[in-house]
């Protein structure tokens, strides 16, 4: 959660903090705030709400500065208000600190501060470093030392960066919560994402957790808590600046749908061999899957429960746990590989059980989107999705990846009879998305259901963690109540709540047993007059009982469910444009969830 930015040198900081902040809304945008240090001293200036009502503030106020911190924030201790809104200082004004994370002691440092005569402005946990600098540093000890001696006393999960009055340097931590340095030549720059400084470097320096980082306009030198010197690798991002931009489209996640096929290409690349048959998977050696175990939370863990399911049918016994539950009562894993699923590679539950895992004797693999993040570094093993960057704090594009990272994976380390079959799918794929991108009706079924009281979502097998997500996008940016469901579930306690009024979206595929019996799920929802949207690819005859229909081309059952969720992906978006909902910025939540 949250965004932090920081910028030592240059032109224009506070042009760059604002540049950066703007690139980071997606992970926090119930306040945000800038610090600045100069001649003049330390300027701090914060707002509730989004990015424009602090821009609004700034336009009258007189700020400059040649070092300077941001943050826009997701809200965890106290409400999003003006006093509650990063950066916070001491109660000298010469310190101000942004803080992602949270502070588990602060209760306890806050009230020994408070005893010692010091003052708070706000609820957060994070105002209590500013204060914890104010000590070192009226002790006599210099603004490095005063920094760390600061950070020694935190308990938690934290990133920080610190701006002290008359220093020319930004002081960062991390624990548990993701940074990353930003090398440029006359700048350093300092963020939770690289989205925040890419326009003006694309060299990174990955931080790990205990490590301490001072950054000044020369350079930058990183060490341990204790100060011992740690040598860093710059790397280079190999994405350009362009693509975090909507390129025309109204929202970020409307550009991201349509960028699928693109994505999908790239996870692809160089992975298989039609003419083979095969799926090589180089970075992952010869890996071998005697048991899975895959954990992740919200949409990775529906494509969790997808990839379960691709492996239980090559015969691997493989299980999707929510990580959030795994990592304090997982099961033995010994004898099991443990698959991490997460968009961002520093989701805090998925990192929490893999580390379980690793502390279990288990072998682990990171299956992520993000090059250099934190379980990518962490694991045994990483595939990445190649997905390229995802603002929309609604998963869509990366959440397709992760269903054809699954396939590949399965694929690669399994023996099916079938694999000649899916890798053509697979290689359609790209192409198929594109046709359902052009050809969908899905706004004009948007436009017919607008005022329903519920969504349903129902699905079999593949097209059952497919329900789940399409439930989940219409929750998350429509604010509409919607539920997935097996579809078998159905008459087993949910059908109590259909009505005339709660559209059931039923996705059918193929003709077999599954499809014939979803169908029958259809018929007791047009029993009860519930209007009733058929994703499917056309071979069930369920077109007869639906009153709308959104097409997918025919193609295996394992790419049909990725096909399925673009058009559920869409219906979700037209519903909330119509409604004038958020889209990108979804009430209460943020894109990368760092806390537990």
């Amino acid at each position: 959660m949250c965004g932090i930015i920081g910028c030592v040198g240059g032109d224009g900081t506070l042009d760059t903090l604002m540049h950066g902040l703007s690139k980071l809304e997606y992970r926090g945008y119930d306040s945000a705030g800038v610090a600045l240090v100069g001649n003049g001293g330390l300027d701090v200036v914060k707002k509730a709400g989004e990015l424009d009502a602090l821009r609004e503030t700034l336009e009258t106020r007189t700020v400059s500065g040649t070092v300077g911190i941001g943050h826009t924030r997701w809200s965890t201790h106290g409400p999003p208000t003006d006093a509650n809104a990063h950066p916070h200082r001491d109660c000298s004004d010469r310190v101000a600190v942004v803080h992602n994370g949270i502070i588990e002691n602060y209760q306890e440092l806050r009230d020994e501060l408070a005893g010692s005569g010091h003052t708070f402005d706000s609820e957060t946990d994070t105002e209590v470093v500013p204060h914890l600098v104010e000590v070192g540093l009226g002790s006599g000890l210099d603004a490095e030392a005063a920094f760390r001696e600061a950070i020694e006393r935190l308990e938690g999960s934290f990133a920080i960066a610190c701006v002290i009055e008359g220093t020319e340097t930004v002081f960062v931590a991390r624990n548990d919560s993701p940074l990353v340095l930003g090398i440029g030549d006359d700048a350093t720059y300092l963020g939770s994402d690289v989205p925040a400084f890419r326009e003006f470097t694309d060299k990174v320096v990955y931080l790990e957790d205990g490590e301490i980082a001072c950054l000044t306009a020369d350079g930058w030198e990183v060490s341990t808590l204790d100060g011992t010197s740690v040598e860093k690798s710059v790397e280079t991002v190999e994405w350009d600046a362009e693509e975090t931009g909507k390129s025309g489209y109204d929202h970020f996640m409307l550009k991201e749908i349509h960028e699928q096929p693109r994505a999908l290409r790239q996870c692809l690349q160089g992975r298989v061999d039609e003419l083979a048959g095969e799926v090589t998977l180089e970075e992952l050696g010869d890996l071998e899957l005697d048991r899975v175990h895959l954990v992740a939370a919200g949409t990775s863990y529906h494509a969790a429960v997808y990839g379960a399911q691709l492996l239980q049918a090559e015969g691997v016994p493989a299980q999707a746990f929510f990580s959030h539950e795994y990592a304090s009562s997982s099961p033995p894993t010994e004898d099991a590989l443990v698959v991490g699923v997460s968009q961002s590679g520093e989701t805090a539950d998925t990192l929490a059980a893999t580390r379980a895992a690793r502390r279990r004797g288990a072998e682990t693999l990171a299956l992520t989107n993000t090059v250099g993040s934190t379980m990518a570094r962490e694991c045994d093993h990483v595939l990445y999705i190649r997905s390229g960057p995802e603002i929309g704090v609604a998963a869509t594009k990366t959440f397709a990846g992760q269903q054809v990272a699954l396939n590949l994976l399965t694929l690669a380390t399994t023996d099916g009879e079938t694999d000649r079959d899916v890798i053509a799918a697979l290689r359609d794929l790209p192409s198929d998305v594109q046709e359902v991108l052009d050809t969908s009706q899905a706004e004009a079924v948007a436009e017919e259901l607008l005022d329903s009281d519920a969504y349903f979502f129902i699905g079999r097998g593949l097209e059952y963690p497919v329900a789940l997500e399409g439930a989940l996008k219409m929750k998350e940016i429509t604010y509409e109540h919607a539920e997935g469901f097996a579809a078998g579930e159905l008459k087993h306690g949910p059908l109590a709540l259909v009505t005339g009024n709660t559209p059931v979206f039923a996705t059918v595929i193929g003709d077999g047993e599954m499809a014939r019996k979803t169908i029958g799920n259809v018929k007791e929802v047009e029993a009860r007059d519930a209007p009733v949207v058929a994703v499917t690819d056309g071979q069930s005859d369920v077109e007869r009982y639906a009153d709308y229909v959104l097409e997918i081309p025919e193609t295996h059952p394992r790419a049909a469910a990725v096909l399925a969720n673009v058009q559920l992906q869409l219906a979700s978006y037209h519903t909330a444009a119509k409604l004038g909902r958020s889209i990108d910025k979804p009430r209460n939540l943020a894109k990368s969830v760092t806390v537990e």
